[in-house]
C-alpha cells in the first residue's frame, strides 16, 4: 500500500477518504482538516489566545499539539478529577507534555483540582450528594473551563471532540429529540451572553482512529484507557452502533454529522438565533455570576451541597 499523495509507503489507510498516507503526508492532511474546521466555521485568528481543555487523552493532547503546529497561541487548562490511578496517570500525561510545549513554544498549563475545592474526588462527590457521577463531572468541568477562559482573558475555549464524538452525540439527540441540544451542537458556539467564553471544536472533520494514528506517529504519550467512571454509558453505546455502521460503510459517520451542519445552516435567517435564546433566558448566578437559567448556577448549588456533607 504506497500513499495517495507521494507515492511512498504508505502507513495508515483511510477508507472513508479512499486513500492512505505516508507518515509527512497523513500530518499534513491532518493539519489541513484542523485548518479547514477552523476557517470554514471562523474559529479564531492567529492573533487571538486560545485555551485548550486537556485531559492526558489522545484528542485534547492532539490538538493541543496541532494548534502550535499551525502557528496558534494556545495554553492548556487541565482539570483534575481525583479519579484515584486513572486521574494520576492522566495528570502525569498532562503535565509532561506540557513541559515539552513549554520548552518549543512556551505555552502554559492551568491546573484545578477538584478534590482542594470540593473536599473530595468526583466519585465520592456524586455519591455524597446524590447525583450521577458523570452529570456531577460535566457540570465541574464545562464550568471551571469557563471560568478560567473568563478570568484569565482567553479569546476562545477549545476542546479535542472529534467527528465519533460528535455523530454519536448527534446520534443520541435525534433519537430522544432533545432540540435543544440539536440548536447547540454545532462545531462553533459564540461567546452568546457575558460571563461566556466562545467555545469550539477545531477537529469535527477528523476521526477518533485518525486522531490515535496522528498521535502515535507523532509520539504523543497519551492516556489509552477510558475513563473508569464511563462504563456503561449510552455514549459509548451509540459509538459502538456507529462504528459497525462505518465498518460497513464507510463515510457514514461523515456523512451524518456533515449533512446535520449543512441543514443547519440553511435555516431561515429570520430564525431566533442562540444568541437572541440565550439572552431571553440567562442571567448571572448570584453567587459566582456566571450565566444561568436559575438564581444560583449548578456548580454553585453542588458546592454549598458539598459543604454541608463533607467534613473540613
Amino acid at each position: 500500500m504506497n500513499c495517495t499523495k507521494c507515492k511512498t509507503k504508505a502507513v495508515i489507510d483511510l477508507p472513508r477518504h479512499n486513500a492512505a498516507f505516508c507518515k509527512g503526508c497523513f500530518n499534513g492532511f491532518v493539519h489541513d482538516q484542523v485548518a479547514r474546521a477552523i476557517k470554514s466555521e471562523w474559529m479564531f485568528g492567529k492573533d487571538e489566545r486560545i485555551l485548550v481543555a486537556v485531559s492526558g487523552g489522545k484528542d485534547s493532547l492532539a490538538l493541543w499539539n496541532i494548534l502550535l503546529t499551525l502557528g496558534y497561541r494556545a495554553d492548556g487548562l487541565y482539570v483534575d478529577l481525583g479519579i484515584g490511578a486513572y486521574s494520576e496517570q492522566s495528570h502525569t500525561k498532562v503535565t509532561k507534555f506540557a513541559e515539552a510545549v513549554a520548552a518549543s513554544h512556551g505555552a502554559t498549563l492551568h491546573l484545578h483540582t477538584v478534590e482542594q475545592e470540593a473536599g473530595a474526588g468526583i466519585k465520592e462527590l456524586a455519591q455524597l450528594i446524590h447525583r450521577p457521577t458523570c452529570s456531577t463531572c460535566g457540570t465541574i468541568k464545562r464550568y471551571q473551563f469557563n471560568r478560567v477562559a473568563i478570568e484569565q482573558q482567553y479569546d476562545v475555549m477549545a476542546t479535542g471532540h472529534n467527528l465519533d464524538d460528535e455523530a454519536a452525540r448527534l446520534l443520541g439527540n435525534v433519537l430522544h429529540w432533545q432540540e435543544e441540544y440539536l440548536d447547540k451542537q454545532g462545531p462553533s458556539l459564540p461567546a452568546s451572553v457575558a460571563g461566556f467564553a466562545k467555545k469550539v471544536k477545531p477537529l469535527y472533520r477528523l476521526s477518533e482512529r485518525e486522531l490515535a494514528a496522528y498521535a502515535v506517529l507523532n509520539r504523543i504519550d497519551y492516556i489509552v484507557e477510558e475513563c473508569p467512571m464511563a462504563k456503561g454509558s449510552k455514549m459509548l453505546q451509540y459509538k459502538e452502533v456507529l462504528n459497525r455502521l462505518e465498518t460497513e460503510s464507510p463515510g457514514t459517520k461523515q456523512t451524518f454529522y456533515w449533512g446535520f451542519l449543512e441543514k443547519q445552516k440553511k435555516k431561515q435567517p429570520t430564525a431566533t438565533t442562540m444568541t437572541e435564546k440565550d439572552r431571553a433566558v440567562l442571567h448571572p448566578c448570584a453567587s459566582c455570576s456566571q450565566p444561568t437559567t436559575a438564581e444560583v448556577c449548578s456548580y454553585c448549588k453542588m458546592m454549598a451541597r458539598a459543604k454541608t456533607v463533607i467534613p473540613r
